[in-house]
Order: C-alpha cells, then sequence, then structure tokens
C-alpha cells in the first residue's frame, strides 16, 4: 500500500509540491482506478470519485488565483467549504498574520473587535460568530452593532471606530483575496451605505504654565521621580513614544543626537521609511547618564526597560508595564501640584507639537520631527495658540 499524494506543479518557479489525499492503495489498485478503461464499482468507484474530487477542486483553486503561489493555494485548498464567506476566519487569519509578523498590539485590536462582534452576535441573533459571513453583514447590521457597543456596552466612539475599522480591513483583505465580491462592500458614504465614525480628538497639549509646573514639581518617591524624568525626556526628544525609549540602543546614539526608525512604522511603511534625527539637549544627556545603562556595546539597549535577548512578546509586556508605570506615577506627582485631570505619556508628544508650533516652528518642520505622513496628522497634534499670544497679536493689528 501506498499513499495517494496530489501533485501539484508551478511553472512559475518550476517547482512541484505533494499533498496527502488520506487514501493509501495498492499500484495494481491504482492502475486500476486511474490507467485504465475498466469500469469501476462499488467502493472503489466511490474512491475514485472522490480523489478526482480533490483533483477538480485543486483546479478551480489553482485557476482562481491571480497570482499562484503554494502558500496561497494551501490556504484555500485545505480550508472548510464556507470559509471563504466566514467573517471569523478572515478574521483569524489576519490575527495569526500579524501575530506572525510580530505586531502584537496591532493583532490584540483585531482579537478585541472580533470578541466585540462575538457578543453582539450572541446577544442580539442567538447564533454564533461562526456561522457569521460577509453576506449577513448590511449596513443595518453595522448600525445596530455600533449601537449595541456604545448603549450597551458603554464603548466610546474612539472604540467603535477602531472595531469598525478593523472589520472593514477584514472586508477589504477577503475581496483582495476574490473570496467575496465587491458589491457586497457595506462601507462608505451615500445610501445604503456604513460610515464608520470619527471623533475629534481632544486636543491632549499642556501649555507652558503647566509644563513649569510639573517639571519643577519635586517628586515624594523615587517612582514619581523616575516617571517624571522619562515624561519629560519623551518631551526633550521631540515627543518620542515611551516603546520607542524602551527600544533605543546605544547604536543609536551619536554624539549629541539619537537615529532611530519608529516602531510603529516598520511594519507599516517598509517601502518609504524615514531615520528620525532628535539633537539632545542638556535635560536629555541627563537623563540618559542617569538611567542608562553601564554596558554600552552597540547592540545594548540605552535604557533597562528590556533585555536583549526577550523575544517579541517578553518586550512587549514590560514595555506596556513600564508605560503604566510612568502614567501611574506622573499622575501622582500631577495630582500633588493641583491637576484634576488624567495626563498620560502620550500627551508629552502633542505638548512638544504644540509648544513648538507658538515658538515659532513651522508646521512641515513639526511634522518631520514627528514623522507624520502629512500635514493633516500634525495639525490634529496642535492644540491651538495661548490667549497672551492671540492678545499680543490683536494688539499689535493697528501697529502699521
Amino acid at each position: 500500500m501506498f499513499p495517494v499524494k496530489l501533485r501539484i506543479y508551478s511553472n512559475l518557479i518550476k517547482k512541484a509540491k505533494l499533498y496527502p489525499t488520506g487514501v493509501d492503495l495498492s499500484i495494481k489498485d491504482f492502475e486500476t482506478l486511474f490507467n485504465s478503461d475498466t469500469k469501476v464499482r462499488g467502493k472503489n468507484k466511490e474512491l475514485k470519485i472522490r480523489l478526482q474530487r480533490i483533483e477538480s477542486n485543486a483546479e478551480a483553486v489553482a485557476k482562481e488565483l491571480q497570482s499562484f503561489t503554494f502558500e496561497l493555494f494551501e490556504k484555500k485548498m485545505f480550508r472548510s467549504k464556507d470559509a471563504s464567506i466566514n467573517v471569523a476566519y478572515h478574521y483569524q487569519n489576519k490575527i495569526n498574520s500579524l501575530n506572525n509578523n510580530k505586531q502584537l498590539s496591532t493583532a490584540s485590536n483585531y482579537d478585541l473587535s472580533l470578541k466585540s462582534i462575538t457578543r453582539f452576535i450572541k446577544a442580539k441573533t442567538r447564533t454564533t460568530i461562526k456561522n457569521l459571513t460577509f453576506y449577513d453583514v448590511s449596513a443595518d447590521w453595522l448600525n445596530k452593532y455600533e449601537s449595541f457597543m456604545i448603549d450597551t456596552e458603554g464603548k466610546s466612539r474612539t472604540t467603535v471606530s477602531i472595531y469598525l475599522r478593523a472589520l472593514r480591513t477584514i472586508f477589504n483583505d477577503a475581496i483582495n483575496e476574490n473570496d467575496i465580491k465587491r458589491e457586497i462592500y457595506p462601507f462608505g458614504k451615500g445610501k445604503g451605505k456604513y460610515q464608520v465614525p470619527t471623533s475629534t480628538r481632544k486636543k491632549k497639549a499642556l501649555n507652558k504654565q503647566q509644563l513649569a509646573t510639573l517639571f519643577n514639581a519635586k517628586p515624594q518617591s523615587q517612582e514619581q521621580e523616575m516617571a517624571k524624568d522619562f515624561w519629560f525626556f519623551s518631551y526633550a526628544c521631540n515627543g518620542m513614544n515611551i516603546k520607542d525609549i524602551a527600544l533605543l540602543k546605544y547604536e543609536n546614539l551619536s554624539n549629541d543626537a539619537l537615529f532611530y526608525y519608529r516602531a510603529k512604522t516598520l511594519n507599516t511603511k517598509k517601502g518609504n521609511l524615514k531615520e528620525i534625527k532628535v539633537f539632545l539637549n542638556e535635560y536629555a544627556k541627563s537623563i540618559i547618564n542617569k538611567y542608562g545603562n553601564k554596558d554600552k556595546s552597540e547592540l545594548q539597549v540605552i535604557f533597562p526597560v528590556i533585555l536583549m535577548n526577550d523575544d517579541v512578546a517578553e518586550q512587549q509586556r514590560k514595555i506596556k508595564n513600564f508605560t503604566s508605570f510612568v502614567n501611574l506615577h506622573f499622575n501622582k506627582l500631577a495630582s500633588n501640584e493641583g491637576f484634576e485631570f488624567k495626563i498620560s505619556s502620550y500627551w508629552a508628544r502633542h505638548s512638544f507639537a504644540t509648544r513648538s508650533i507658538q515658538k515659532g516652528a513651522s508646521m512641515e518642520f513639526i511634522s518631520e520631527a514627528l514623522n507624520h505622513s502629512n500635514l493633516n496628522v500634525t495639525k490634529n497634534y496642535f492644540a491651538g495658540f495661548e490667549d497672551e499670544t492671540k492678545k499680543q497679536f490683536a494688539n499689535q493689528l493697528m501697529d502699521f
């Protein structure tokens, strides 16, 4: 007995691959089934039909692919019958792909989006996520799902937007893979379409007086001191993200400047990566001297937030914990100074952008410093000019 396998040959790369069929035959039986004019009956006939069905299905899948690769062929050939139109199947594929690409935070967003849809289906339709197809997701369905998230689960419009943009991407992926037709795409503007909600973000920038108050505040614990130091290090380094700070290595440090790529763009802008250069002022240098690793070899991280041999998942866990640490203790410091609102580490980025523009920097300069794709993104960071600046401008209007 020998295993019967499906042989697929790619003309493009001149390579063949064999795939199991789950059938074992003797040479004689195989010849009888496929290489003879003898009519087969009973179990042999059923077996021949089964193998011919596998072969014809493989031909159909291969012809459907616009550009053949074994990876795409295997993905479509060996999935369940209704997987092509199944929403959960495409979500899981996306999550697996992001995890394999080490984009763990983005994968988590898609996972949360899928779980939210699962709760909606269970509460409203009494079915399961396994039965949800793209044909079920209409504009009306999306409106009901949005209402469920806001009214029942108390989600913010920002969260609603994140979850629905994930679903929109899943739709686009399925269309690009020729699994569904664009005609059923429910997103867009106009009658019969659903538009993902957008909300105007609160300008997360501190004014000059608030920055001065916090910078001159006396920490009441070592934790508050460290949180303050790293918050203002972020501010002093053009609003550098905490994750990027944690990933800095001594090879990124040259004389009085840091050179690095934003972790956020490594996967999304591979064809257009821009190296960021940050000139270090005396304050930023003092933080590196204060907290920097004693081992200053090129591949050593500057700050001991992560270890060099940590895998991606462990890095993410440590960076997330460190970000929470900075936010928690910086807010304790701020509370001691009379601040009644929460200030996250991301406020340092917005504060840098706003203060720089207020001090005369151009929007183009800030856009480059923040590594933004366009000026519209940068404009969202600007919290506006302070009243004192507006008064000075008004008083100078008649100064001809």
